[in-house]
C-alpha cells in the first residue's frame, strides 16, 4: 500500500473513496446487513465531511483544534 502524505488528503481520492463507500453501503443494504450498512454509511459521511473541510482528516488534528479552542476561550 502506498504511503500517504501527512498533509491534507487529496480531495479527488477522498471523493473516489466516498463514491465507493456509497456503492458498498447499497450492497450491504441489499444483503440486509443493517449494522454493516450503518458503519459504511458513517464512513461515507466522514469522508464527505473531510472533503468539504468540516472535519480534519486526522483525529490528532481534531484533538489539537479542540485543545486550542479551549485554551483560547479560557483566556
Amino acid at each position: 500500500m502506498p504511503r500517504m502524505s501527512q498533509e491534507r488528503p487529496d480531495g479527488e481520492a477522498l471523493q473516489y473513496i466516498q463514491a465507493m463507500l456509497g456503492q458498498l453501503a447499497a450492497m450491504a443494504r441489499a444483503e440486509r446487513c443493517e449494522m454493516l450498512t450503518y458503519l459504511i454509511e458513517m464512513a461515507y459521511v466522514e469522508a464527505g465531511d473531510i472533503v468539504c473541510g468540516a472535519r480534519p482528516p486526522s483525529l490528532r488534528e481534531e484533538r489539537s483544534r479542540a485543545v486550542d479552542e479551549e485554551g483560547h476561550s479560557a483566556s
